[in-house]
């Protein structure tokens, strides 16, 4: 699929951008001041026991305590019936668990401790005696296979299961067994660091976003990976020669004068990724919101007019839409409960066309998702699985002007706000005169459309109304000066 993987480097942060086809699919970030904490894996302690939601808070060092619910604590026997957790777990208790996904917003790290370290070929599951295949590899045969070649290879007597990974559908024995001998060896270092370690400490950190890139990102389609930096490029360089020699060859060191992401127009992806309009090449576009507890996706045809019959307009406004949405989920990261709203169709097969191409474009993310169909009001609702911040949410902050409402009071609020503040005052304070401290646009707006209203109260209370514009001032924000 000519994909392609650009990595920018910078002291500050590290940022890749996947393309396939010239265009930018996907996007991931990672700031040294803030890493992220998949994959960790710390010597927890148990703060609080939660009886009543089956959960734990764990505190493993992080501002915010981490979340361990029941469900996530492993039990060696799956036959058995799960304890109650206050039954497991007590207060100042310690264990060891890892990062399943991370801090979100207001939520804090969930934890599991069934723990998992991924190697290249495989994962390895030192509580588990299963032998799992990626779903990724469809022949029966061939899965058996692999399963029957991993029970030949573990060492005698080595407890523990595996998950073998996509890239291991044609690796050698060598290769796997290598792998093996590694994951193997590298838990026993972080199993008797535990055993000495003091509450909250961190035993073992996945590797950073460069390095994981070879281990997760790269497939057989992938042709050519470029580093802007030479320091990265020769630690990933090093990575592969030990762990993935099959990727030495397209590994790439840029040394060109244009920054790397202009050159691929990635910076612009970027910048767009950040807007609510995702403008569709036939004059369609796609609102995309965000939002706490879900994502909304609006699709219309704005100017986009088919030749045959409005109809016809619509089902290919929204075919278009499938492949943008598909993409845009991707490039921002969305995750949890999706709500796509596309343009009503009155035949039941323009509405399984559109979600069987829909269905199509989603199948080329890596990331789990469930399209669960049209709903009855027309609705298509599907989940994406949510491991770390959208894009909007790691480059982004709240908006102090509106506080998080998206939205700003308009200047005639403001202005009307600001005349009843005045009356209030007025009833309260024996004042010579009232002066308006406000932006611009609020000065202006009494200086022209609300000039009577504002005579007409100075009228009232008999004081004089002076304006004065303060240019830090927010569109909202004013003051009333008692003179």
């Amino acid at each position: 699929m000519n994909e392609q993987i650009l990595i920018n480097v910078t002291p500050q942060e590290t940022r890749v951008a996947i393309m396939e086809l010239g265009a930018v699919q996907e996007l991931h970030m990672e700031r040294s001041s803030n890493r992220g904490l998949v994959g960790n894996i710390y010597l927890g302690r148990v703060g609080r026991v939660l009886p009543g939601m089956q959960s734990a808070f764990i505190e493993i060092g992080l501002a915010r305590a981490a979340f361990l619910h029941v469900a996530d604590i492993w039990a060696s026997n799956k036959n058995v019936e799960q304890k109650p957790i206050e039954k497991i777990l007590h207060e100042g208790q310690t264990l060891v668990v890892q990062v399943i996904k991370d801090p979100i917003g207001s939520k804090g790290a969930r934890l599991s401790t069934q723990i998992s370290i991924a190697g290249r070929l495989l994962v390895y599951l030192p509580g588990d005696q299963h032998i799992g295949i990626s779903q990724r590899i469809e022949d029966e045969v061939e899965r058996e296979h692999l399963r029957e070649k991993l029970h030949q290879l573990m060492p005698e007597g080595e407890a523990g299961g595996f998950i073998v990974r996509t890239v291991a559908e044609t690796a050698s024995d060598e290769e796997l067994k290598s792998d093996i001998e590694y994951l193997i060896k590298l838990w026993r270092g972080i199993s008797e660091t535990s055993k000495t370690a003091p509450p909250q400490m961190l035993l073992y950190q996945d590797l950073d976003l460069s390095l994981r890139v070879l281990r997760d990102l790269v497939t057989k389609e992938t042709e050519r990976i470029i580093v802007d930096s030479r320091e990265t490029h020769g630690r990933m360089t090093e990575f592969a020669e030990r762990y993935m020699r099959s990727s030495l060859s397209i590994l790439e060191h840029y040394t060109g004068e244009r920054p790397l992401f202009d050159l691929f127009a990635a910076e612009d992806e970027i910048e767009r990724a950040l807007e609510r309009r995702v403008d569709l090449k036939s004059g369609g576009y796609v609102i995309i919101d965000q939002t706490e507890a879900l994502t909304t996706v609006d699709v219309n045809t704005g100017a986009f007019v088919s030749g045959r019959s409005f109809d016809d307009t619509i089902f290919k406004t929204n075919l278009e839409a499938t492949q943008a949405i598909a993409r845009q989920l991707r490039l921002r990261n969305l995750g949890g409960i999706i709500i796509v709203d596309f343009i009503d169709m009155d035949t039941d097969e323009h509405k399984s066309a559109v979600l069987s191409e829909f269905n199509k474009a989603l199948s080329r993310d890596r990331t789990r998702i469930t399209v669960n169909g049209f709903t009855q009001l027309g609705l298509v609702e599907m989940t994406r699985k949510r491991t770390r911040e959208s894009l909007a949410h790691v480059l982004c902050e709240s908006c102090p002007t509106c506080a998080r409402r998206g939205e700003i009071k308009s200047a005639q609020t403001v202005c009307y706000e600001i005349l009843r503040e005045i009356m209030r005052s007025a009833r309260q304070f024996d004042a010579k005169e009232f002066r308006i401290l406000a932006s611009q646009t609020v000065i202006d707006r009494f200086l022209d459309e609300e000039s009577q209203g504002m005579t007409m109260l100075e009228d009232f209370i008999k004081k004089p109304i002076s304006l004065s514009v303060e240019t830090s001032y927010t569109q909202e924000q004013y003051d009333v000066i008692l003179v």
